[in-house]
């Protein structure tokens, strides 16, 4: 089904200056938008052009503006296998022009070779000197999108300083392609203040009430990090299924993302587990019969232990650690940023955090709860060796 052309894409059409600044809420389409705006621009050269798509760490990149692109190419019947070179992840259009896709966390990228076009996707986490290190190797223009969840270099060092950048706000209302259940989900949270102007208005603002608020990304688990437990929170078809790799290192704990998927069955979740390192697997009591099958495949797993209060007592325990989560965790990294206490009518914050953003959350609380509460929980001995590692489920290219 070929993309509906939507407001948002004739709004960011319309985009002139030097640099294009496009604000906005959640599924206000400016990602996909700002993608197609630039593909059209390549098919269109006269002379071939170079444009860079760069994102805070190429997880990141890959599970989203690639994975946009990807899928407009593919839905649009442009997308021919030959030109799309897998190991550099660039896009040839028979006009000679190329889209390419890096992180800003490869130096030698950063600092390498000049370009025509430049996107920043999710600027805001993006350091302002490596935005200063793009443009000055930008030759046309540059498009800038985030979510205004507060502040950045974008309103000091551009909006406020100079002259040569267009604004634009999008909100979900400009993307009438958005399934009427996202629709609905957005317009159920307006009373929640903090939240609605940022997410459902796409103005700036301070989304209130942030579970974890101290917490650091790192790039790779530490050679000498001892892995200590996995947490499994259960989903299927509306939500994922979260598991999650604990590592306790020089005084902190480490989150490594080993599976967020919707639609597993019990022996899938078995088989990613088997192919870890072995380690109790702490998942949540709420499914004894999922527990149970998957023991029955050799996995070593007790539910957690649940009671009065025991959630915000776990939030707590895990706030009070000292946590980093590895740059490929991408989900965990989403989550991290937008877990977030419900709030009432009024905006008062309640003590109870809201279910959106809660799946690798549960999943951490479970295993750090079983780790840090009870110092002397008994771990049984795995019923099976290990098989190998388990590879992250890779995009088809």
């Amino acid at each position: 089904m070929p993309y509906q052309i939507t407001k948002a894409i004739h709004k960011i059409h319309k985009l002139k200056s030097r640099i294009r600044i496009i604000q906005g809420g959640t599924s206000a389409g400016k990602t996909i938008g700002i993608i197609a705006v630039l593909v059209d621009l390549a098919q269109r050269d006269e002379v071939p052009t170079i444009t860079s798509i760069v994102s805070e760490s190429f997880p990141h990149l890959k599970r989203g503006a690639m994975l946009d692109f990807l899928t407009l190419m593919s839905q649009q019947g442009y997308f021919k296998d030959k030109r799309w070179n897998k190991s550099d992840f660039t896009y040839t259009f028979e006009t000679g022009s190329k889209i390419e896709f890096f992180s800003v966390d490869q130096p030698g990228k950063v600092r390498g070779p000049r370009r025509d076009r430049l996107f920043i996707n999710e600027a805001n986490n993006t350091p302002y000197e490596t935005f200063d290190q793009l443009e000055v190797r930008t030759k046309e223009f540059i498009f800038i999108d985030y979510n205004p969840v507060s502040e950045f270099w974008v309103q000091e060092n551009i909006i406020n300083k100079r002259k040569d950048y267009d604004f634009l706000i999008l909100t979900y209302k400009d993307n009438e392609g958005l399934d009427k259940r996202i629709v609905e989900a957005i317009e159920q949270r307006k009373d929640r203040k903090g939240w609605w102007q940022v997410y459902g208005l796409g103005e700036l603002g301070e989304v209130e009430g942030k579970i974890y608020k101290d917490w650091q990304i790192i790039d790779d688990i530490h050679h000498h990090a001892r892995l200590e437990r996995y947490g499994l929170d259960f989903g299927y078809s509306n939500d994922p299924t979260a598991i999650i790799a604990i590592y306790y290192y020089d005084g902190g704990y480490l989150l490594d993302e080993v599976c967020f998927q919707k639609g597993l069955s019990n022996k899938q979740i078995a088989d990613i587990l088997n192919n870890q390192p072995p380690k109790l697997v702490i998942a949540d009591s709420a499914e004894p019969k999922s527990i149970d099958e998957i023991k029955s495949y050799g996995i070593n797993i007790l539910p957690t232990e649940k009671g009065k209060d025991s959630v915000n007592n776990g939030i707590q325990l895990v706030q009070d650690q000292r946590i980093s989560v590895t740059k490929r965790s991408i989900n965990i990294i989403k989550e991290y940023r937008n877990y977030l206490w419900e709030t009432d009518k009024e905006g008062k914050i309640l003590n109870e955090p809201e279910h959106i953003f809660s799946h690798s959350m549960d999943a951490i609380r479970y295993a750090l709860s079983s780790i840090i509460k009870k110092p002397n929980f008994k771990i049984p001995e795995p019923t099976k060796p290990v098989l190998g590692f388990y590879s992250d489920r890779e995009m088809p290219f």
